[in-house]
């Protein structure tokens, strides 16, 4: 389980298949802390530690994460936002983020907020997977590559969250440009709502 405040980011400096699976090799402050087997956040996706050297660590995503997922589409140098599994003892500065990535986003519009910016995201409109809770609310909380953010204006298929200067410059929004693709994961306390109520006992 994560939080959803992202720690750095981290560099893609290598790309390896394996059939359907791809290993990311990547670089970050954090290597020399981290163990085989340990669940580190991805822009969002959940990957496990499988190899370390002495400044890089490797993940695998199989075929289902690369296709529900934006990380299919990296390439050596680019950045992922990162952060470790939360620390039960901590306080949950973010939200309730499984690492468990619903699908992908589009960004639609970047406009100025005076010093701070909206960004708009799209994705596919399901009323099916709406009405089980995969949806955003005003004021809810959604995680956009890996990043906990509060919904502003949601309409069925996209919604908008503003980002603070310290954020953009501390995590991949500041890569995000007009057609980028993004990870989302909706909140899942709205999931589980949306489950109960429409349970036939």
């Amino acid at each position: 389980m994560f939080s959803g405040i992202v720690e750095e980011m981290a560099t893609l400096v290598a790309i390896d298949r394996d059939q359907d699976n791809i290993d990311f090799t990547f670089k970050c402050s954090f290597v020399d802390h981290l163990k085989i087997d340990q669940s580190i956040s991805h822009n969002g996706v959940c990957l496990t530690v499988v190899r370390l050297t002495d400044d890089t660590y490797t993940v695998t995503a199989m075929r289902e994460t690369l296709i529900r997922s934006n990380l299919g589409l990296l390439k050596v140098g680019d950045r992922v936002n990162v952060e470790r599994s939360m620390l039960m003892n901590g306080r949950l500065d973010g939200h309730i983020v499984q690492g468990h990535v619903d699908g992908t986003a589009t960004c639609v519009g970047m406009e100025d907020a005076d010093g701070s910016t909206y960004f708009t995201f799209e994705y596919p409109f399901d009323k099916t997977m709406a009405k089980r809770g995969y949806m955003t609310v005003d004021k809810g909380s959604v995680t956009v590559n890996g990043v906990s953010l509060t919904v502003c204006e949601p309409t069925d298929n996209s919604f908008k969250v503003a980002i603070i200067p310290y954020t953009r410059e501390n995590t991949n929004f500041c890569d995000i440009k007009i057609g980028s693709v993004i990870n989302i994961e909706f909140d899942i306390l709205g999931k589980y709502m949306a489950r109960l109520l429409h349970f036939d006992a």
